[in-house]
C-alpha cells in the first residue's frame, strides 16, 4: 500500500528543532485517521515562517494517557513538563507521532509560492491527508520525490513490480 501523506502545520520554533534532530515525536490531542508507519507528513512551519519546511517519516503513533505518554517523550518531545502539562490539560488521552528520517527541502517552499500553485492552499488548523495531485504539485516544487522517502513506498513499489 502507498503511504499516506499528511500534511500538518506545527509551530515554527519546532520545526527548528525537527530539523536539527532535538525532536523526534509530535504531539497532539487528536489522532490523525489512517496514520501508520511509513506513512509521510509534510512539514508547515507557522507564522512567521509561513512555509513548508520538509518531510518525516512515521515510525509509529502512539495513544495513552498523558501522565504515562510523558514518561516515553520527555527527553524527545522538545518541551519542559509544564508546557506538556498544559497543553494536555482535561485530555484524557494523548497521542504521539514518533518519527525518522527527517528530509529538510533545499529550499523551503513559501506560503506566497504554494498559492500560486496551488490556489486553494491553506495551512491546516489540525491536520489534511494530500490527494494524489497535491502529493505531485508539492514533489514539483520541492524538486524532491517525496514519496521516494517512505519505506512503505519503497516496498509497495517492489510489490508492484513483482
Amino acid at each position: 500500500m502507498s503511504p499516506n501523506v499528511l500534511l500538518l502545520s506545527i509551530h515554527h520554533k519546532y520545526t527548528n528543532m525537527i530539523f536539527d534532530g532535538n525532536k523526534r515525536v509530535e504531539l497532539r490531542r487528536v489522532r490523525p485517521r489512517h496514520l501508520n508507519e511509513g506513512d509521510l507528513i509534510l512539514v508547515y512551519a507557522t507564522s512567521p515562517e509561513k512555509a513548508l519546511l520538509g518531510v518525516l517519516e512515521v515510525e509509529k503513533v502512539v495513544e495513552m494517557s498523558p501522565k504515562k505518554l510523558w514518561r516515553i517523550v520527555k527527553d524527545k518531545a522538545g518541551i519542559n513538563y509544564e508546557t506538556f502539562q498544559k497543553y494536555y490539560e482535561n485530555s484524557p488521552n494523548a497521542f504521539a507521532i514518533f518519527f525518522k528520517k527527517p528530509f529538510s527541502f533545499d529550499t523551503p517552499i513559501t506560503l506566497e509560492e504554494l498559492r500560486e500553485e496551488w490556489s486553494d492552499f491553506r495551512p491546516p488548523q489540525c491536520y489534511y491527508y494530500l490527494k494524489e495531485m497535491e502529493i505531485n504539485l508539492v514533489k514539483t516544487m520541492a524538486k524532491c520525490d517525496i514519496l521516494g522517502l517512505s519505506e512503505k513506498f519503497k516496498i509497495y513499489q517492489t510489490e508492484l513490480l513483482s
